[in-house]
């Protein structure tokens, strides 16, 4: 056997040790010996993707819905920097994804080989761990204890405390492929009965009983506060739990899963936008779980003057207005249920029923404007889709205005769960992420995207027919989100640099890629144009002016509602 193939085939049976399912690949040459490890081993499940950046997304998507590391792969040279954007995304967003470049060995670095940068450290600190392994000279094996203690130290930085990104850059020499085809199977060095060499735990940050009995005092002192839920993945059980104990409204973003109970108080964004009320709500003590980040609203009421108490599993610092009292390092799900045990049942005070009743006709007017005709706008479409998701089923939402009509729309709802590139927020590997999602995902996925959030990723659907993905597409032919930015008042070079119309056929595009298309013409059609199997393309065909009247409208007919 090829040293290449001793290696590669060291490394592919350790990953599956130590618990992979899922690897995507770019294709490439010298990443070949780690290709046919992988597709050789029945217990992970390969996927191809042309395209380096769309694969890296990709995985990000199948680590964020299974909550499991996944692998992503490809050759040297510029493929490695196509994973840089992915690589990002799953740093901020604590996501566990397995970056592994393959790279030429030392004597051809720094020559002017071809194909060859220097992969060293490429992603800089956006990884939790970095490893190079030297390629082999001989087919001795002899290193693969070393080499499968590498893996170990990969796998736990990836699922470890706070979970991320890692890389691992392999060289391979040359012979890549055994000349007598497909390599055999190969477990050098392995622990007896398939053990992983260095097996990961992750325990969860349980509170105190001292932290949580005095928190517990704190907010039961106190009948104005508010529990907001920002982008976290936690289990939301206990979070409305909590709010319902404590007598305490619950402002939850789509993406925490907690936006459902007797106290969510979903219009929370346009009652924050009328100003009287913003006045009149501001609460004593607040306390935070996750990253808000969709309501400028929202942002504005979080003023140092107010205490606010972050409970963070990781102790990430997520204060962008640098207003927080506290910084608590505990599982998020296990604080609440403590506080819970510890909190009387309070009844419903003046301060929880003003919120329930805001809430009441904010909703009612929201409804009313989005239903006096069935014309398929924006905020409908979000607001209806949410809805129309099965339980147990999953909506991946892009970034710029498809999250954040979720966030302004989406009524109270369990059973659905909501996801989105919500760490460094950018458009770009939209597609490839909700195409990862579908592809581990029971059932058929739902997506929500801004059309220009679509041509960004397109490559993500090449070859995807066997995905069951409904993804629905608001083409308002641009930007949409600027104009109901600063920037819409700059004038004539707003359509230029802002607008940026395309004036592409979707329906074409659908064509080109393999999709069944459907039009929606009326709101009232949406549940059926998402039906089906396979993928899907469902265009809504908008207008950016309209839209961001639209917007103003219903955020007036909320102040009006309100008095």
């Amino acid at each position: 056997m090829i040293p290449s193939a001793v290696l590669a085939g060291v490394l592919v049976d350790e990953l599956r040790r130590a618990g992979l399912k899922h690897a995507v690949l770019a294709p490439g040459s010298r990443s070949a010996p780690l290709a046919l490890a992988l597709h050789t081993e029945t217990c992970i499940t390969v996927h191809v993707v042309i395209d380096e950046r769309s694969a890296a997304f990709m995985a990000l998507g199948i680590a964020r819905a299974t909550r499991a590391p996944a692998l992503v792969l490809c050759t040297s040279g510029t493929a490695a920097a196509n994973f840089h954007p992915a690589v990002i995304e799953a740093d901020y967003a604590r996501v566990p994804v397995l970056v592994v470049t393959a790279d030429r060995p030392e004597e051809l670095r720094a020559t002017g080989a071809n194909q060859t940068i220097d992969q060293t450290r490429l992603y800089g600190g956006a990884v939790r761990f970095f490893a190079e392994i030297d390629a082999p000279h001989d087919s001795s094996g002899e290193e693969a204890p070393r080499w499968r203690s590498v893996v170990g130290q990969a796998y736990a930085a990836a699922v470890g405390s706070p979970m991320g990104p890692v890389h691992l850059n392999v060289a391979f020499r040359e012979p890549l492929v055994e000349p007598g085809g497909e390599p055999a199977a190969v477990a050098l060095a392995g622990r007896p009965e398939g053990r992983a060499w260095t097996e990961a735990v992750v325990a969860p940050r349980r509170p105190s009983p001292e932290l949580a009995a005095g928190l517990a005092g704190e907010i039961a002192a106190v009948e104005r506060g508010l529990i907001i839920a920002g982008d976290c993945d936690l289990d939301p059980g206990p979070v409305v739990e909590l709010a319902a104990k404590s007598g305490w409204p619950l402002l939850a973003e789509p993406t925490s899963g907690a936006r459902r109970g007797p106290n969510a108080i979903t219009t929370f964004d346009a009652l924050l936008r009328h100003q009287p009320f913003a006045g009149t709500h501001r609460p004593e003590l607040v306390l935070r779980l996750g990253k808000p980040g969709l309501s400028r609203a929202l942002a504005g009421m979080l003023s140092p003057e107010v205490p606010q108490v972050l409970v963070e599993r990781d102790g990430v610092r997520l204060d962008p207005e640098r207003a927080l009292s506290r910084i608590i390092v505990s599982d998020e799900a296990l604080l609440c249920e403590a506080l819970c045990e510890r909190l009387e049942l309070r009844e419903e005070s003046p301060w929880l029923r003003s919120w329930r009743e805001a809430e009441e006709a904010a909703r009612a007017a929201v409804d009313d404007v989005l239903d006096s005709d069935d014309s398929p706008t924006e905020p409908r479409v979000a607001r209806d889709l949410a809805a129309l998701v099965p339980d147990g089923g999953v909506l991946v939402a892009a970034s710029s205005m498809p999250i954040r009509d979720l966030n302004s729309f989406m009524a109270a709802r369990r059973g659905a769960r909501v996801l989105g590139n919500r760490g460094a927020s950018g458009i770009d590997g939209f597609v490839s992420s909700a195409v990862g999602v579908a592809l581990v995902s029971p059932g058929r996925t739902y997506a929500l995207a801004g059309d220009l959030s679509l041509l960004h990723d397109q490559n993500g659907l090449i070859g995807r027919g066997d995905v069951d993905l409904a993804l629905v597409v608001l083409n308002n032919d641009g930007g949409g989100i600027f104009s109901l930015l600063p920037q819409a008042g700059l004038g004539s070079g707003f359509e230029e640099l802002f607008g940026t119309p395309h004036g592409l056929d979707l329906a074409a595009l659908a064509r080109l890629y393999g999709l069944d298309y459907r039009r929606l013409e009326r709101a009232g059609d949406l549940a059926a144009a998402i039906s089906g199997e396979g993928p899907t393309l469902i265009e809504v065909r908008t207008e950016r002016a309209a839209n961001a009247q639209l917007h103003h409208r219903l955020w007036a007919a909320v102040a009006a509602a309100l008095g």
